[in-house]
């Protein structure tokens, strides 16, 4: 009986999957795709609820048998007080129940085959419309008929094509075309229904300041060193980041922000990547990447946003909708996020794995680039074209998209990162706690010490000289006897260790780091070498090969520590002039010095800008591309200039009749036009003047007006891509405007021009922020 029962269960079961495969989740008619599997199907279905009948009446004779069996013996007589007559009453009811089961499935039949038959007539329509399917001669989809020859042949190369319904058939790459790609206009014989009008809008929920920070921990995880590391700066930091996030609330006064779904995906943290950080943490590789990463999401979490944080491939593709595959097929459905935060190995992991969407929601990534982009090497044709081709570049984002850890150039966003502030009690501690003739070395890599004996002698006679170089078991020979060397420390150790030193020496590499501010925050003075000529990729392998040149930008080991902060906290020497190097030494020592933290690199300061960028910062708005002329004669027309000439005569500004867009970020009226010497970048130009080059700007001076405006002569005006324009060559008078958009950048210079400039003032300590932008 128990096996009876069980092949009974089993045939109901197997009987309701059977169904349930011809009438599947998609309803007949939903796809040109499911109707031919069901129509195929039609004999071998009638066939199956033949056999479910004929096993149930199987099944019924079976019983019978068993019970006529049952009676004819005296299987129970001396046991019925271990087994009651009960215990077998339910047979009966059980052959009764198989009885209508059969009759149902009986019925069944009857009606599938109805509807089969049906579905088999509906199905030879379709299959003559399949085989009617014609390219389309639309000239609104002029690549459709070269989509379609190019899925012809190569359909099967990626499985994600028959995960949207393609089999092979010309209807199949008609309708792929046209309702999941968009190459080809829709078949007029599909059924579309006609779209109910969309309800308005739902409110976005507005972003609240959050004053915990234990969930962002959650969002983490957990299994790799590079995250403990992370997780453990912002446990230390936690404190100071929730005094900021409540000093920059009541800044707001409670200004509306729409909470912004954000995913952020660590590239360089995948597998896929090679993960070289992790494994170097404990080790002395840099920190630089992950400090930075540690803060922006520290920032994100605290201004209220929603945040999803991924370090693996497969977490990636979950999180975007990426349909099974090699990724030629666009997303499965439209991204649920409104802002992507990642680095160039995420970038790369994006645009494979995305298909067409990449194009689609590019304009919604944030790309976190230590060193940076300039717009030459950003614009895929010119920078095939002109020889500015690496790696790393030619993405066609807008190149305020890419942010970077110092504010090196302007063209990018500067996303910074945060060094710990000192309460009054700890600031006094230090200053009378300093030792004014200890030093401590930047750099962490044995390697970094190599040639570098001559200046370490020179430093040796004045002050005891201390090092952080991480080493397993034999003190590094790179590292001189007389240098007590205390091997990697801990963060918080290495901090007590800067607040004891006078000087804080960098050997010229690593460039750009955190380290420096650190130090300089807690009292020390950075001592660093002068660069002659500068670095860039035009005559140092280390810039080599990444998307930016840094002509004359690269002065010294930190720029950024040179340009903003300077002398009596950074002093950049020459140390091939043994001199300059020991009077160097010599006045540090003799002099008094303060922490000192500029403010965008506080917790407050970069929430500050963080928000700012959220708020403001929009590439999905296409705005209007520069004015291109009709004709190349000096004589052509365009709208008038809203500038006029400043009162001293020497630049230009905007004229308080012209009319202002409300929207515009940075404000119009922030702006200042100025002409850079043959010799400067734009860049330079505006920081001589005491303001920052404003590449939005560019399309206010992209004009011939502005020109005559600043009395410059221009026997002929033509429209180029080059990204040094708009410019002058006052030499032959010839006057150039930029052809592209995306190449107007405040980098690069030509002796053969003077370049237009655009600049802006900026908050004090926040060279990012205009006075009026936040």
């Amino acid at each position: 009986r128990i096996f009876v029962l069980g092949i009974g269960f089993f045939t109901l079961c197997f009987l309701m999957t059977s169904l349930g495969g011809q009438f599947s989740a998609k309803r007949l008619g939903d796809s040109p795709f499911t109707i031919r599997t069901e129509v195929m199907g039609a004999l071998e279905s009638r066939g199956v609820l033949r056999r479910m009948s004929d096993m149930l009446e199987m099944l019924m004779k079976r019983m019978d048998i068993l019970a006529r069996l049952e009676n004819s013996t005296d299987f129970h007589k001396g046991d019925e007080a271990r087994f009651p007559l009960d215990r077998f009453q339910p047979a009966a009811g059980l052959m009764e129940r198989i009885q209508a089961i059969a009759q149902n499935v009986s019925d069944i039949a009857i009606k599938v085959d109805q509807i089969l038959r049906n579905s088999l007539l509906n199905g030879k329509v379709m299959e003559g419309r399949r085989d009617q399917c014609e390219v389309p001669r639309d000239p609104k989809y002029p690549d459709c008929a070269g989509k379609v020859e190019w899925m012809r042949a190569r359909w099967t190369s990626d499985p994600c094509y028959a995960f949207f319904g393609v089999d092979g058939t010309e209807c199949s790459f008609l309708i792929y075309l046209s309702e999941v790609e968009w190459f080809c206009p829709p078949l007029p014989w599909r059924n579309r229904t006609v779209a109910a009008p969309s309800p308005p809008p739902q409110p976005r929920v507005q972003a609240a300041f959050r004053s915990d920070l234990a969930h962002l921990l959650e969002l983490i995880g957990t299994g790799k060193e590079s995250l403990s590391f992370m997780k453990k700066r912002i446990r230390h930091l936690a404190q100071q980041w929730l005094r900021a996030a409540q000093r920059l609330e009541q800044k707001l006064k409670g200004r509306q922000r729409d909470q912004k779904h954000i995913l952020i995906h660590i590239g360089f943290l995948t597998e896929e990547s090679g993960d070289v950080f992790s494994p170097r943490v404990l080790k002395g590789g840099p920190l630089g990447e992950m400090v930075q990463w540690a803060d922006i999401l520290a920032a994100l979490f605290l201004l209220g946003h929603s945040l999803r944080v991924t370090v693996s491939l497969k977490e990636l593709q979950s999180h975007l909708g990426v349909p099974p595959g090699r990724g030629n097929c666009p997303l499965t459905s439209p991204l649920p996020f409104d802002l992507i935060y990642t680095d160039y190995h995420g970038l790369q992991q994006m645009k494979q794995h995305m298909g067409l969407s990449f194009k689609k929601y590019r304009c919604r990534v944030r790309v976190i680039d230590t060193f940076g982009t300039e717009p030459a090497y950003n614009h895929e044709e010119y920078a095939t074209l002109r020889g500015y081709r690496t790696n790393w570049g030619y993405w066609n984002l807008q190149p305020t998209q890419f942010m970077t850890m110092f504010p090196h150039t302007p063209d990018n966003s500067f996303m910074g990162f945060v060094s710990e502030e000192l309460n009054q009690t700890e600031r006094q501690f230090i200053k009378s706690n300093k030792v004014s003739s200890m030093a401590v070395v930047y750099g962490k890599e044995a390697s970094i010490w190599k040639g570098k004996e001559k200046f370490l002698a020179i430093l040796n006679k004045y002050m005891e000289i201390h090092g952080t170089v991480y080493y397993e078991t034999q003190r590094p020979p790179e590292v001189p006897a007389f240098v007590k060397n205390h091997g990697l420390l801990p963060q918080h150790e290495f901090q007590q260790l800067l607040r004891k030193a006078k000087l804080f020496i960098g050997f010229g590499f690593p460039y750009e780091g955190p380290a420096p501010l650190e130090a300089i925050a807690n009292g020390c003075v950075f001592l660093q070498a002068r660069f002659n000529p500068p670095h860039s990729s035009l005559n140092h392998e280390f810039f080599r090969g990444k998307p930016t040149s840094r002509e004359a930008s690269v002065s010294s080991q930190h720029p950024y520590a040179e340009d903003f902060i300077g002398k009596p906290h950074v002093w950049t020497v020459d140390y091939n002039n043994s001199e300059e190097f020991e009077a160097a030494v010599k006045t540090i020592m003799r002099t008094q010095v303060d922490p000192y933290l500029p403010y965008e690199y506080t917790c407050e300061g970069m929430l500050e800008r963080i928000h700012a960028y959220i708020q403001h910062q929009d590439f999905c708005t296409t705005s209007s591309p520069p004015l291109l002329p009709k004709t190349k004669s000096p004589a052509m027309q365009s709208s008038p200039s809203p500038l006029e000439l400043s009162p001293n005569a020497t630049h230009l500004v905007w004229s308080p009749s012209a009319s202002r867009d409300p929207l515009a970020w940075p404000p119009m009226d922030s702006l200042q036009v100025w002409v850079s010497e043959p010799q400067h970048t734009c860049t330079e130009t505006c920081r001589r003047h005491g303001l920052v080059c404003e590449p939005t700007f560019f399309r206010f001076l992209n004009k011939e007006e502005v020109f005559l405006q600043l009395s410059i002569t221009c026997d002929s005006t033509e429209y180029e891509m080059n990204h040094l324009y708009p410019a002058v060559a006052e030499n032959v008078h010839e006057c150039y405007l930029q052809k592209e958009p995306l190449l107007f950048s405040c980098a690069g210079y030509n002796t053969k021009y003077r370049r237009l400039c655009p600049c802006r003032d900026y908050r004090q300590g926040q060279v990012a922020l205009c006075r009026d932008c936040l």
